[in-house]
């Protein structure tokens, strides 16, 4: 079989529809059900992996002091990374944007007469729509993760960050193998609807030419790229093909290798409720001449993508903290109403309401940072705890903030700016600055509160409409004397 020519046709769209998009999974019964079990299953089963709170406590202590550590030395770390990687002879290119990215990799691909290429999971690719933009340049692109290749069959988005078709039952999937997969009858079995992916895919990393990976810690000291996994398909995408492409944010750096553990008992446990992953890939070097496997070229796509805009504010910085684990997502109660793909962005949940905008802009996704209860669980479980509900009013902040700042530390900053909200915030401000107008408008609203309107905008999708009492305070202490 060859890679999937589904067409491509989702793109990121955070802003247009998320209403919409939002609605469609809460009166959807059978995805609410199936949502709710997953994430009751997945916090489970975390929970098992830290009987102990102490030590959970320590261990994020631990974990958040190594990436602030790491973090606060980037450029240095950086520099140290692609000297040391160099020196193994890996090669580095630096990207800006999503774009210079695509353009790099397709570059490599188009220098190797490449018409294959097999990933491995990476939500950096993901991110930039590397599938989208080699299907534009003539290049196959097949997914070997088996949640990954699921969607991509569907012609998907992951909707999780770890478990990508997690809103696909075996039913909706054995449908799909049966409809798009030749030679291949309907199954509703497991195994073997995972046995079917694993032939297809088996076949696949022998004739690829290019292997795609993420990474999940670089460690600047030694030039080496660690990449956790459960399948064995990471293992394969890096070395059966003759050249291996990492991409990775410029976050995911640290200085040492001790620095490793912690970070991935954390990852592993916090993601999944496993002690610890199947496979810990650790790539130093492409193939020397005395091996006998391994590709022959290795390449680390470092990319930014609005990292840098973060970094440089001191509060925004600790969005840079996350390790991809999930955990956030599994706990909010907003994301297990609606799912991932409401959100419309490659990182859905908490953590994507904090990193999408500054990759995409406050006008692209206002509506993001208010898609939030605040209720602080996402806070609560992160393992290098990342101050979510703090950074989602800093953003709220920035999104609605008017004028906007001469130098402003977001893009797009005021984008959410609404005269008449303002007004009505300003107004409220001068009733209750006023004692004078306080007692003038609770007499008033008191008085004629049978004018009160059944429908109060979202409130009242909801809730009950907001109606003021038939007699104030004031009224009702003055009555009694």
């Amino acid at each position: 079989m060859n890679a999937p020519q589904t067409p491509h046709t989702l793109h990121f769209m955070p802003s247009a529809g998320f209403r919409a998009r939002a609605k469609d999974v809460v009166d959807n019964p059978f995805l609410r059900q199936s949502f709710r079990g997953a994430m009751d299953f997945l916090m489970s089963k975390r929970a098992a992996q830290f009987p102990d709170g102490e030590e959970l406590e320590s261990l994020r202590t631990l974990g958040e002091s190594i990436r602030q550590y790491n973090l606060a030395k980037l450029p240095t770390l950086l520099e140290q990374l692609e000297a040391n990687l160099t020196r193994n002879g890996i090669q580095v290119h630096w990207a800006e944007t999503p774009e210079e990215a695509n353009e790099i990799i397709l570059g490599i691909c188009r220098e190797n007469a490449a018409k294959l290429m097999v990933k491995g999971k990476s939500m950096v690719s993901e991110e930039i729509e590397l599938n989208h933009a080699a299907e534009a340049a003539g290049i196959g692109a097949l997914e070997s993760d088996m949640g990954e290749y699921i969607v991509q069959l569907a012609g998907e988005k992951p909707s999780h960050i770890i478990m990508p078709a997690i809103h696909k039952t075996k039913e909706e999937i054995a449908k799909l193998f049966a409809e798009k997969v030749p030679g291949v009858d309907y199954t509703d079995n497991v195994d073997a609807l995972i046995q079917i992916g694993r032939t297809v895919l088996r076949q696949k990393f022998l004739e690829a030419d290019i292997g795609l990976s993420g990474v999940n810690f670089a460690v600047a000291e030694t030039g080496t790229l660690c990449l956790v996994e459960n399948e064995g398909n990471g293992r394969m995408c890096t070395t059966a093909p003759p050249v291996h492409i990492a991409v990775t944010g410029i976050e995911k750096i640290v200085e040492k290798l001790e620095h490793v553990p912690p970070l991935l008992s954390l990852l592993t446990r916090s993601a999944t409720g496993q002690n610890i992953s199947t496979y810990f890939n650790m790539i130093s070097r492409p193939r020397q001449p005395d091996e006998k496997d391994g590709p022959t070229e290795v390449h680390l796509v470092l990319l930014d993508n609005g990292r840098s805009q973060a970094y440089a504010d001191e509060q925004l910085r600790k969005t840079l903290q996350c390790i991809r684990c999930g955990a956030c997502m599994n706990h909010c109660p907003v994301y297990t109403r609606i799912g991932g793909h409401a959100y419309g962005t490659t990182y859905p949940g908490p953590i994507g309401e904090i990193i999408s905008p500054h990759m995409l802009g406050l006008e692209a996704t206002k509506g993001l940072v208010t898609a939030s209860s605040l209720c602080g669980a996402c806070g609560e479980v992160c393992p290098v705890k990342i101050p979510i509900p703090e950074l989602l009013m800093r953003l709220r902040e920035e999104a609605f903030s008017h004028p906007p700042q001469a130098n402003p530390v977001m893009r797009g900053q005021g984008a959410g700016y609404s005269g008449l909200i303002s007004a009505v915030w300003k107004g409220w401000a001068a009733v209750y600055r006023s004692p004078g107008l306080y007692r003038l408008a609770t007499w008033l609203g008191s008085r004629f509160n049978w004018l009160t309107p059944s429908r109060q905008g979202a409130w009242t999708s909801v809730r009950v409409p907001l109606k003021p009492a038939s007699k104030r305070l004031r009224d009702m202490l003055k009555e009694r004397g």
